[in-house]
């Protein structure tokens, strides 16, 4: 690998002694791991139920290193599993995150760091997972409905637009910001190529940006965890003493993950406090859906399921939401999912989304239906099964007991409701 050399010279610089260790790294394939979804399935469980775990990853209770492909397993269909680069896991633990807190990701696309902050609230409290870049939100919410969180709001703006909207709101915040990429020369050639200087100090000055515009969200005494995947100190250590210095939030601690000593590509994680004691500003009521709306989900929920979801039902079009009662209005915030997708009103009849499906547990669904992993893959590919079974809406599982997506019963034929967009 071709790296550039003032990034060598810095690096040597720094390291000393152990410079040829970590140059040496570069010629090793780079570690992949995955994180088990604990919504759904507790580690062990699912350790002993596939082939491909390895040893697990010393800073995250929940993971597990592999190798190979696994995006079409049907375990990853069922959203029980996140991959996800080992080092990056270290941030959300950091947060140490408590049931029933209000959290803030505010650069979280693709949705890595999003979905282990929504485990560790274990459906309590609320996520407010925030990506400026559209097409990227797209994809978090497609980890979010993946995964099956029920309390994250995705949002699609600026951290500065987010600012008057959410002052001192949130308990803990999470910057994963943007940075010159050094940690993943390993894995990604344009992060090598757009490497440089100058693009190291023009990230520091973004990142200094975005903590500010987080800092005026954050409650006081509440926790910032600041992080990068990238090895320079002036988007590390130099700035984490800046912010120290020039805002409320205090520096409590620092790590540092480097290739040559961990199994993973580098990972930089700070935790600062805010200064003083208060308790987060409520925002204003949301306005909800009318009754006749909710009504025609109501009587879905009662012909297909166990379950009777409660909380704050809002309407977007045609599309109707189950939004968490802490996020308040949602009047002028830019959201690409504003909580529980459930599903569609169609010509009077209620739609179940994928969201849903994938939200719900087995004893959730009056009528289910289980594959073998050949069938699931079929499925997901659109076909349709026929086969006994009772009529209506149902949940197809996968080791009868995960739900992988809707099936309609009807005339001898499982009707494939599988997305397709995920086909």
């Amino acid at each position: 690998m071709n790296l550039p050399e003032k990034f060598i010279q810095r690096m040597k610089e720094e390291l000393n002694d152990e410079y040829s260790e970590f140059i040496e790294c570069y010629n090793k394939e780079p570690e992949i791991a995955l994180r088990v979804n604990t919504l759904k399935i507790p580690p062990e469980e699912f350790k002993n139920a596939v082939d491909f775990c390895e040893d697990g990853v010393p800073w995250c209770g929940e993971a597990f290193y592999y190798k190979g492909k696994m995006g079409n397993h049907p375990s990853s269909l069922a959203g029980l599993f996140y991959s996800q680069e080992p080092s990056a896991m270290l941030t959300a633990e950091l947060a140490d995150i408590k049931e029933g807190e209000v959290v803030l990701d505010l650069c979280a696309a693709p949705g890595g760091k999003s979905t282990q902050l929504a485990a560790k609230l274990n459906g309590t409290g609320l996520l407010v997972s925030n990506e400026i870049v559209t097409s990227r939100a797209k994809i978090l919410s497609e980890n979010i409905e993946r995964f099956g969180v029920r309390n994250a709001v995705v949002t699609n703006m600026s951290p500065e637009a987010m600012e008057e909207h959410f002052p001192e709101f949130f308990d803990k915040i999470i910057v994963d910001a943007p940075c010159s990429g050094e940690g993943m020369f390993r894995k990604d050639p344009d992060a090598v190529r757009e490497w440089s200087i100058e693009h190291t100090v023009s990230c520091a000055q973004r990142q200094l940006s975005i903590i500010k515009s987080a800092e005026k969200m954050l409650k006081k005494g509440g926790e910032l965890i600041y992080s990068t995947c990238t090895f320079s100190r002036e988007e590390n250590e130099n700035l984490c003493e800046k912010v120290d210095s020039e805002t409320t939030l205090k520096l409590c601690e620092m790590h540092k993950l480097l290739p040559h000593k961990v199994r993973g590509e580098g990972h930089f994680a700070a935790k600062f406090k805010k200064e003083g004691t208060g308790e987060r500003k409520e925002r204003k009521p949301i306005k909800t859906a009318k009754e006749d709306i909710v009504k025609i989900y109501k009587d879905f929920e009662k012909e297909n399921l166990n379950a009777q979801l409660s909380g704050n039902f809002v309407a977007f079009g045609d599309f109707l939401y189950l939004v968490p009662k802490e996020m308040g209005t949602l009047d002028k915030i830019k959201c690409t999912r504003a909580g529980l997708l459930l599903g569609e009103i169609r010509k009077g009849r209620f739609i179940p989304s994928h969201h849903l499906c994938l939200a719900l547990k087995k004893e959730e669904f009056k009528r289910t239906f289980s594959l073998t992993d050949e069938e699931i893959d079929s499925y997901r590919k659109g076909e349709s099964i026929r086969c006994e079974a009772e009529k209506g809406y149902g949940a197809v599982l996968y080791k009868d007991k995960y739900s992988v997506g809707w099936y309609k019963y009807s005339d001898g034929v499982l009707k494939n409701h599988y997305p397709k967009y995920l086909r």
